[in-house]
């Protein structure tokens, strides 16, 4: 590890203890230290312990909330670069540099290695700090350190699992590492010893933290034990599917089951031990009327921060908003130049439309067509891509997470809103007129598929592009639900209560439940389990995960050496094209990532995994 990195983790996380307790009243939000603190000042009270774990949550929350850019590395989402700016995140952007195309990603992530490692620094820094308080502590005060502990605990779990899930067998140390000496020596410890430390870790978390946490940002055990089952389901995952460029690793087929089954009774408990709900109850609101955005469904304002300290967010990680520096960079990422000049880094691909159902049929609705609008007829052509009607009887979730020609957004600079701009493909700025109405249509020259996203973009004025207070998901009850139902599917094939969880996710997207040839076996329930997973967890850092514990890259892409797929857009021009005569090396260092070659540098002991030799 770089002695710098670990220089201003230790220094700044020490520095921090300054801070006074109204960091976790402000939803955990870091503060800027103003005092220096000999160690015999602190390390005293519960009080002490709390502000040294608002550090720590400070240290993970930017390890976490910009997966959305890990989404590119799926067919749905293109994700046009990086973060080009660490804005305030006081470690650095553990996302900077990484390649988030669909392929060849394996080789960029060196920063987020050593973020990630300074994370778990950060937590142990706490976690040995505060069991040094226990001998001497007043019984009273022994639960509310042990509570401490515990949530350390869970985001020093949450970092290594995020570890293992890219780089497999790492180095793992629970000691606070001051400089190279520390961690100059450690080699990669095989990925089952680390599965079961994680999960050592999770487990005393759930046993320390409360039911439910009374600072909204905060864990509980609902988080601790979805953290476990999803662990346990990946476990599952890798056995089953095996991991063939992980050299060391040996799936076995017992393991599989035994995991299922864990992972299966950890999300059983959260769905039913906790009376956990979707937003809003899960009932999908209203679609509004085409090209308006005056009113949409639920699902859309389950991801404004109308839904912070929602049961459903059982793990979000808080943000500041105006002002704090300390806001997050959603629409900055999501919208373009017509909101407080954002850069639209991220969009939809054209395919993703296609797959969001009819609310009459509740299956796939009649392919959109791609259509050059400058075609006569275009604009009215039964399922053409670029006629606003055809997207009418979809999925409410369409409607709150992408828009298409002539939808709405609310366009805003300088804090103030511009009125309702339309967005239309390739028209950046342009003067239009819709129903007698004169328009200035929505500037985002970043997408090149023909939508933009929805999702995550603010419907009000009054923050700027990186000043938004939502707070970032990393574990959502309908994520649960969802992963129940493939857990459960596996040990026993399709179940009454998971069809039942899936159905209620598809009822907020206003479908109809699944039919019986949707339930009928083991095959066709995971593919109905699979559309609800693009579908719901759309941009939320999940789809890229999932192929790879899959192994289904080759499936949703093509096979080694083969023609390659190409991404397209509305108006039906080809945009990019992926895994064009890539060789089986390519594809193995799509499953596993590359070892940082810095690190290994400094540390002869560190081993390269096998697709990097």
């Amino acid at each position: 590890m770089k002695r710098s990195n670990f220089k201003i983790l230790v220094l700044s996380a020490f520095a921090g203890l300054a801070l006074n307790t109204i960091s976790c009243t402000q939803n955990l939000l870091e503060q800027t230290p103003t005092v220096d603190l000999p160690s015999s000042a602190f390390w005293n009270t519960e009080a002490d312990a709390t502000t040294a774990l608002m550090g720590a949550y400070s240290a993970v929350r930017p390890l976490f909330d910009r997966d959305y850019y890990l989404d590119g590395q799926s067919e749905y989402v293109r994700a046009r670069g990086t973060s080009t700016t660490s804005g305030n995140l006081r470690l650095g952007d553990a996302y900077n540099g990484g390649n988030y195309n669909p392929s060849g990603y394996g080789s960029s992530f060196d920063k987020m290695y050593m973020y990630l490692f300074g994370g778990v620094n950060r937590c142990n820094y706490v976690i040995e700090n505060v069991k040094k308080m226990l001998p001497t502590a007043k019984a009273t005060s022994v639960p509310g350190l042990e509570l401490v502990i515990g949530e350390a605990r869970l985001l020093r779990g949450m970092v290594y699992f995020r570890l293992i899930s890219m780089w497999g067998d790492v180095p793992y140390f629970t000691k606070i590492a001051y400089a190279d000496a520390d961690v100059a020596t450690l080699s990669r410890i095989p990925i089952a010893q680390i599965k079961d430390s994680i999960m050592a870790d999770f487990t005393y978390a759930f046993d320390k933290l409360p039911v439910k946490a009374t600072v909204s940002g905060r864990a509980a055990k609902p988080a601790a034990l979805a953290f476990r089952g999803k662990l346990q389901l990946y476990w599952a995952c890798w056995n089953k599917n095996g991991w063939p460029e992980l050299d060391t690793f040996k799936p076995s087929a017992a393991a599989a089951t035994d995991a299922y089954k864990a992972a299966a009774a950890d999300f059983n408990a959260v769905i039913n031990n906790y009376g956990l709900a979707l937003f809003r109850n899960g009932d999908p609101g209203d679609w509004g009327t085409m090209g308006n955005a005056d009113v949409l469904p639920n699902y859309f304002y389950l991801f404004m921060p109308a839904a912070n300290a929602d049961p459903e967010l059982i793990m979000a990680f808080t943000h500041g908003g105006t002002g704090s520096n300390q806001g997050e960079e959603l629409m900055r990422d999501f919208a373009g130049r017509s909101h407080e000049g954002s850069q639209c880094w991220v969009s939809p691909r054209y395919e993703i439309a296609d797959r969001y159902q009819s609310t009459i049929t509740g299956d796939f609705a009649a392919p959109l067509i791609p259509t050059n609008p400058t075609v006569a007829g275009a604009r009215t052509k039964l399922n053409s891509a670029v006629n606003p009607a055809s997207y009418a009887n979809r999925d409410y979730r369409m409607k709150s997470s992408i828009m298409w020609d002539y939808e709405m957004s609310l366009g805003m600079v300088s804090l103030a809103s511009t009125g309702m701009c339309p967005f239309i493909y390739k028209s950046w700025a342009a003067t239009v007129v819709i129903n007698g109405v004169s328009y200035i249509t929505y500037n985002t020259d970043g997408t090149n598929s023909g939508y933009v996203f929805r999702k995550f973009l603010r419907n009000y004025a009054g923050q700027g592009r990186s000043d938004g207070n939502y707070s970032w998901p990393v574990m959502r009850l309908a994520d649960v639900y969802l992963m129940y139902a493939e857990a459960t599917n596996e040990i026993n094939g399709p179940q009454a209560d998971a069809i039942a969880l899936v159905n209620k996710i598809r009822h907020r997207g206003n479908l109809p439940a699944l039919a019986s040839s949707k339930t009928g076996d083991k095959a066709s329930f995971f593919s109905a389990i699979e559309q609800e997973r693009i579908i719901e967890l759309l941009a939320e850092g999940q789809r890229g995960f999932d192929l790879r514990r899959w192994r289904a890259i080759e499936r949703v892409w093509c096979p080694p050496y083969g023609v390659g797929v190409w991404r397209i857009d509305t108006n039906g021009a080809n945009q990019s094209q992926y895994f064009l005569n890539t060789s089986e090396l390519a594809y193995q260092q799509c499953y596993i990532f590359r070892i940082p070659p810095g690190e290994r540098n400094r540390n002869p002991n560190l081993t390269q995994n096998k697709p990097w030799m």
